[in-house]
């Protein structure tokens, strides 16, 4: 049976528990090292399988028809269909509905989520049998963060996001909030205050002892994973974001949420290179807001925003995730 539809597909962000900027390429890229969890605040996508080869997306509210974002018209989540379609060769097309929730600019890698989320429907959708490390390497060209979706592993990101060590972290809860503004992340990482020489993490050394302990992984298969592997911060505050000192700089509204959450919670650290922050709530929650469940929320619900944000500011209370809810789509 030809399969001609998908439906209510998540496409979960992310947050970086640290994000060191180890060096710099000769082409300018610069190196990183980083913990990627990925959480259930998600955007939901729905797929039409197509006959004519177009690709055409189509903009919804959360629970309704009208636009949630204006997004440009050739988001990641396009070309990822499009770059999909030119590599397998395929005549096919799809309808794109796109539901916006994951804020954009927040760091939170909700267009390279939704790309990759596209990459993994599509490679259903159509029937093309693609394995997971092809699609992984499709969507390096689209976005340094899009691999580590498809392989949907809580994981040590190296390099420019082409090094995935997926890793088990403990259950944790996290508090995020984004500020009305948001982040250019070319001008973070152009900033000369920005950091670029951080000593890098020697993985070997700290699974099983020291800093970080040693722990079976829940999300094993891909190559190159070590048994056992697990980042389990003692205090859960490992490392830093290298890149904050340059972004609060850039944004003073992104020091203005980290002493807000820190106030709350005792700790605070920005995700990513965008205007987002998160801290750890594993003891509580939010005046007024109860405790999710694991399950990714339903597309018809409303985010969580917290009690008390000041205007203009997003936030949920999330829940990190053991993998990616579409781990098993392809091998």
């Amino acid at each position: 049976m030809t399969l001609r539809a998908l439906h209510d597909v998540p496409a979960p962000a992310k947050l970086n528990l640290f994000l060191h900027v180890i060096g710099r390429r000769d082409d300018g890229y610069h190196l990183l090292q980083s913990l990627f969890v990925l959480i259930d605040w998600a955007d939901r996508l729905h797929f039409e399988r197509r006959e004519d080869g177009r690709i055409a997306r189509h903009d919804l509210a959360a629970g309704g028809a009208a636009p949630a974002a204006v997004l440009p018209a050739d988001d990641l989540c396009v070309r990822a269909a499009r770059a999909l379609a030119q590599a397998s060769g395929t005549t096919l097309g799809a309808d794109i509905h796109l539901a916006k929730q994951v804020p954009t600019g927040a760091g939170m890698g909700g267009g390279s989520s939704d790309a990759a989320t596209t990459l993994l429907a599509l490679n259903r959708l159509w029937g093309l049998g693609w394995p997971r490390e092809r699609l992984a390497q499709l969507g390096l060209a689209l976005g340094s963060d899009v691999p580590f979706f498809v392989h949907g592993c809580n994981a040590f990101v190296e390099g420019v996001g082409e090094r995935i060590t997926p890793l088990s972290v403990p259950a944790q809860r996290y508090a995020v909030v984004k500020p009305a503004a948001s982040l250019d992340t070319a001008s973070v990482f152009r900033h000369p205050a920005l950091r670029r020489d951080t000593e890098p993490v020697i993985l070997s050394g700290f699974l099983g002892g020291g800093a970080l302990q040693g722990a079976p992984t829940s999300c094993p298969g891909n190559a190159g994973a070590p048994e056992g592997a697990a980042f389990t911060a003692i205090g859960g505050g490992f490392g830093t974001n290298d890149l904050q000192p340059a972004a609060e700089d850039r944004c003073p509204e992104v020091a203005e949420v980290a002493r807000w959450l820190q106030a709350r919670f005792g700790n605070s650290r920005m995700t990513g290179s965008g205007s987002a922050v998160f801290s750890r709530a594993q003891e509580g929650t939010f005046p007024g807001q109860a405790a999710p469940s694991k399950a990714m929320p339903a597309p018809a619900d409303p985010p969580d925003v917290l009690a008390g944000l000041p205007a203009g500011w997003v936030g949920r209370l999330c829940q990190g995730l053991d993998q990616h809810p579409l781990r098993g789509w392809t091998g």
